[in-house]
């Protein structure tokens, strides 16, 4: 009997069944769903959580979001969670993806300072039920939420940052790593950096342009370097994890595909955001032409030495090979040409290159800089692949954003044609890919664009007070991927 759902599907999508079943998920391939801390939780002083970086910079600067929204209840998931767990199990997921608070497990933040006993026994909860249900519980230890105390001494731009980091990390495997198998060190570094200490459009909002976001990257590749060997020291012989840091990248393609120049400026555009990640830690430093440009402009600006820090020898043996896996968050693709025509100093204006978008690409209704290409998940996998040495690493986000409304075909177009290039890149390509995360398992608070722009596969209605989950069609069709393994 054909399902009504695939009826539906044959009704509003028809160019989607011209390749149907061509490609099957291995059997090992596994799916699974994400949210955040603090865009979920709401409960924001609650059993003695304190403010992070982002409560306390929306309670005091509340019209720097779009709807004048926050985190303090949204989805109100402190309370619901085994709501949510449900939602898990029912879509049949492999995996959640989810962060721990570090301002509820550590309430002062520093290191050495004392353990929340109520938030060790909130998350033991939602672990111990994850893994009763027969879901993997992929936990990141930082998204995003660095507690108000640490911002007070200069945030991820002091080095200090780092033990107190080292220590927060080392609690959480203490606690939980008996169970957790899967780590997250850092989500996105580029967007807690760039655009927290750089610029002005993620907490802390610190906007030290051209330097901020070198400096806050340099701590958070220690960081992760060294809590990685501690872990494979002191804690993997023992709970036998692994451990992975996730960097996001659009894919930058030649605004001119006969343009030298253009193609040059579209690598250079990926090399400074996702190779100034990667490339330490599969081949040892910064990428070669970040470190020459940065240097030659820093000399042209008057300052006494680069805006990049240095790494020494041992930090880079320390952070080279320092991962079990790899995650990738990809959403979307932008155009690439040269341009010089940026404030100096800027990251921008170090990397040269100015991106647009391509009139005839499906663009976001609620998120302007999100459009549906999905050959450029493919072409992004291929690049890692040749580039990086074809890392075993996981999609832990992809995902769009619409509109309120329980028939969402612009995600239903953008699932199929997303998982449906993943497929080609696994089985044309061979591209080591081991799972795929759909970001988000619920609408949540998404940062300064507030509750307007709607990542989830279930809506939640935030106007009730019992934040109501309503799962769309793009659920059932993520859920029909799932059970299938096929993209019809």
């Amino acid at each position: 009997m054909i399902s009504k759902l695939f009826v539906v599907i044959c009704i509003l999508f028809p160019q989607v069944l011209t390749d149907s079943n061509r490609y099957s998920f291995p059997e090992e391939f596994l799916f699974g769903v994400a949210t955040a801390a603090y865009q979920i939780e709401g409960a924001f002083d609650e059993d003695g959580k304190t403010y992070s970086i982002w409560d306390y910079n929306l309670h005091k600067n509340p019209d720097w979001v779009k709807d004048r929204a926050n985190g303090d209840v949204a989805c109100d998931s402190y309370h619901k969670w085994k709501e949510d767990i449900q939602l898990v199990k029912a879509l049949g997921a492999n995996f959640y993806r989810m962060s721990i608070a570090w301002t509820r497990i550590l309430p002062s933040g520093h290191a050495g300072s004392q353990i929340n006993e109520k938030a060790v026994l909130h998350y033991n909860n939602i672990i111990n039920e994850l893994i009763s249900e027969g879901l993997i519980p992929m936990i990141t230890i930082y998204h995003w939420d660095l507690p108000q105390s640490l911002q007070e001494i200069g945030g991820w731009m002091n080095p200090d940052i780092i033990d107190h980091y080292v220590f927060y990390a080392q609690t959480v495997f203490n606690l939980f790593g008996d169970r957790v198998k899967h780590w997250i060190t850092f989500n996105e570094p580029y967007h807690i950096c760039e655009e927290g200490y750089s610029g002005v459009s993620m907490a802390p909002f610190f906007n030290a342009s051209g330097i901020g976001g070198y400096l806050c990257s340099h701590n958070v590749l220690l960081s992760h370097g060294k809590i990685y060997r501690l872990y494979e020291k002191l804690y993997k012989p023992s709970q036998n994890g692994k451990i992975s840091i996730t960097m996001d990248t659009t894919w930058y393609e030649a605004k001119d595909q006969s343009s030298d120049s253009d193609k040059e400026a579209a690598q250079r555009k990926l090399q400074f955001n996702y190779g100034w990640y990667m490339h330490p830690l599969v081949k040892g430093n910064y990428p070669a032409v970040m470190i020459e440009r940065i240097d030659k402009f820093s000399e042209q600006e008057g300052f006494p030495k680069s805006r990049l820090p240095k790494f020494t020898e041992s930090e880079i043996e320390m952070i080279r090979g320092s991962y079990d896996f790899l995650g990738l968050n990809h959403y979307s693709t932008s155009l690439a040409e040269p341009s010089q025509n940026f404030n100096q100093p800027s990251q921008n204006y170090d990397t040269g290159v100015q991106d647009s978008g391509d009139p005839e690409w499906e663009v976001s209704k609620t998120s302007p800089w999100l459009k549906d290409v999905p050959w450029g998940l493919r072409k992004l996998l291929v690049w890692i692949k040749e580039e990086y040495r074809n890392p075993p690493l996981f999609i832990f986000e992809n995902g769009w954003s619409s509109t309120s409304g329980l028939m969402d075909e612009d995600r239903v177009r953008y699932i199929n044609g997303y998982l449906s290039e993943l497929l080609k890149a696994i089985h044309e390509d061979g591209c080591n890919v081991l799972g795929y995360t759909h970001w988000s398992l619920l609408d949540n608070f998404e940062w300064l664009s507030g509750y307007s722009a709607r990542f989830g596969l279930v809506e939640v209605d935030f106007n009730s007070r019992e934040r109501t989950r309503t799962p769309r069609l793009s659920y059932r069709v993520y859920q029909n991927i799932i059970k299938s393994r096929i993209v019809n």
